[in-house]
């Protein structure tokens, strides 16, 4: 096994183009860099490869500032397909993927099939996150922090430039090796290919909480009807217990529920509705990521007043029925 810590760098093309916001490619890798660590984390190697552009011609000056690189170094270089073949030949079958943060995956798949090659795999598939391993480790576990952040805070010399794939690999690579081995259970799941039946979706229990990511739906109200969605079991015990809050929405963005087990205490349970990377724009299909954690009574009284709130602006806005008026009776004849 070993881990492979890659970093990437995009382009987008000038502003004002009118090819900048290419729906299947909004971003068009021009360079890859990794670094390949055994199961000790020790370093193995390392690949850079600058990438020859096909979609955008064009470069922004602040992208050429940043990566001192141009278009006219970038069309000596070879096409992403073969360095991308390349590359995930070196990274071998028993690959363990390591990025800073969630979208180096997101576009390297999106180039991927953009230039019609095959997919890394079939239906989700886990991975480390540096970034939310780092905050995990050394902070709250909910801040997000950027890489040259990690590398002072852990006092790692500095002996590469930022921002250009090769050094931004290596330096997420020194982080890595400083974090404890059991943040790695904390993995984060690639969803770029979604489950396809209920038999592929995910369902995973970490330390203190667990994750369910669901196939897709063709919309929200499909996605809450569904049972697997809806139920507010005890991901513990996995027993159906009695609901103390059902479900509500305080933003739109999710919903919340609250159920009450009699072994392990009160479980909230959050919906997200997600909508995915490959639908169309303004497609109403979704898929559900779903988190459970145990709360204490303090925490369910700030739920309470949360739902409370949201049940009262339901009032207040609720159209008020008036009563029909009824006929006058007609004069009779005199």
């Amino acid at each position: 096994m070993h881990y492979i810590v890659f970093d990437l760098e995009w382009n987008q093309g000038k502003l004002g183009k009118k090819d900048r916001h290419h729906e299947q490619i909004p971003f068009e890798i021009i360079e890859i860099g990794a670094v390949k660590l055994d199961e000790n984390k020790a370093l193995v190697d390392r690949f850079q490869e600058l990438i020859k552009p096909k979609v955008y011609r064009d470069m922004p000056q602040i992208i050429e500032r940043m990566l001192h690189v141009n278009m006219k170094q970038l069309s000596q270089c070879r096409p992403f397909v073969q360095v991308c073949d390349d590359f995930l030949e070196w990274c071998g079958d028993d690959a363990v993927f390591c990025t800073w943060g969630n979208q180096d995956l997101l576009e390297l798949q999106r180039n991927m099939q953009y230039f019609k090659m095959k997919p890394l795999e079939k239906g989700p598939f886990s991975y480390l996150d540096v970034q939310k391993l780092f905050s995990i480790d050394c902070e709250d576990g909910k801040s997000r922090r950027n890489l040259e952040y990690a590398i002072d805070f852990l006092r790692i010399e500095k002996k590469e430039e930022f921002h250009r794939a090769s050094a931004d690999a290596y330096y997420t690579a020194k982080v890595f090796e400083q974090l404890d081995k059991d943040v790695e259970q904390y993995c984060s799941y690639d969803v770029f290919t979604l489950p396809e039946t209920k038999e592929q979706e995910i369902h995973k229990i970490f330390p203190g909480y667990s994750k369910y990511i669901s196939r897709s739906f063709p919309d929200k109200a499909s996605a809450m009807a569904d049972k697997e969605v809806s139920s507010m079991r005890c991901y513990i015990c996995d027993k159906n217990v009695h609901k103390k809050v059902r479900w509500f929405t305080p933003t739109g963005r999710f919903f919340i529920g609250v159920s009450q087990c009699p072994v392990h205490g009160y479980v909230k349970h959050k919906v997200r509705l997600r909508n995915h990377a490959l639908y169309p724009s303004g497609s109403d299909c979704v898929y559900v990521d779903k988190t459970q954690k145990l709360i204490d009574e303090q925490k369910l009284a700030v739920i309470l007043e949360k739902r409370d709130k949201v049940l009262e602006a339901q009032k207040k806005y609720q159209p008020v029925k008036r009563k029909k008026k009824q006929p006058k009776d007609q004069p009779k004849d005199q």
